[in-house]
């Protein structure tokens, strides 16, 4: 037994070697995965490569009537307890000066997103238009992107068992059409458009009105803005816990991602 112990050491050095090498290189090459429709040139995949498509939220016009929640679980085909973009609901100031607030959320297509470097098979990546998508035919749903997104908009879709998240409506985009929450939108309080293009409504409303996006410190650039937002409906937005930690933690699950970019860092 003595004899045998220094090689079962030797051996589990050279499998911990070997897996922190297989996972730098993971981490490092994701961006330069192949992805079959993508190397195909399917359209789909590259999308309008003269274009840069993101969206407006003007929060004084959002009614918070959830017409942007419901019509989007009927295009995109989500599983009825589970959201791609929703309408969070709370109340500002203090007695009797109080009112209502509404903050519509959904991916922010984030011209450096955190999602797309992590993926490990190269299911996730941004087009050449903007849009960020997620392949479910090539996601293995390892939760990697779930748990880079500073903004906890992405999801296990419990269907397809793979990741999932807004993606802009980009069936309908590629067909010239509006995503199915701005054709809904009761007050027209979302807008959409091609950035690149200065004659589109999103190029004007940028170029004149003042705006913010969430999460500005994390470094993203999310191409998602918001016209109207309350500071305290940002504070509270940055300080609350994501609810899927919350649940993680309780779980004893740790954010493996991290824990993995943490190991390749000390030993690289």
């Amino acid at each position: 037994m003595e004899n045998d112990n220094p090689r079962r050491r030797f051996l589990k050095a050279g499998l911990a070697s070997t897996s922190l090498a297989l996972l730098a290189g993971t981490r490092a090459n994701a961006m330069s995965l192949k992805n079959p429709g993508r190397d195909a040139g399917d359209a789909r995949y590259i999308g309008r490569k003269d274009s840069h498509f993101v969206m407006i939220l003007d929060l004084r016009k959002c009614i918070g009537c959830q017409a942007c929640t419901s019509v989007c679980k009927v295009e995109n085909n989500v599983p009825a307890d589970q959201f791609r973009t929703f309408v969070t609901e709370t109340e500002v100031g203090a007695y009797p000066d109080v009112r209502k607030a509404f903050l519509p959320q959904l991916c922010n297509h984030c011209e450096d997103p955190a999602c797309v470097p992590v993926c490990p098979t190269g299911a996730t990546f941004k087009r050449e238009d903007g849009i960020v998508v997620v392949d479910n035919t090539v996601c293995w749903g390892c939760g990697y992107c779930i748990s880079a997104c500073p903004y906890d908009k992405r999801f296990f879709n419990k269907r397809t068992k793979t990741a999932d998240k807004c993606n802009f409506c980009a069936q309908r985009v590629d067909q010239g059409l509006l995503p199915a929450c701005v054709e809904t939108c009761v007050g027209g309080a979302r807008i959409f458009g091609d950035l690149n293009d200065r004659e589109s409504d999103v190029y004007k409303i940028l170029h004149n009105f003042p705006t913010t996006v969430l999460k500005k410190a994390q470094g993203t650039k999310p191409q998602v803005f918001y016209i109207g937002l309350d500071s305290k409906v940002v504070e509270l937005f940055d300080t609350t816990i994501d609810l899927d930690d919350i649940v993680k933690k309780k779980q004893g699950i740790e954010r493996e991602w991290m824990k993995i970019a943490e190991e390749v860092e000390h030993h690289g």
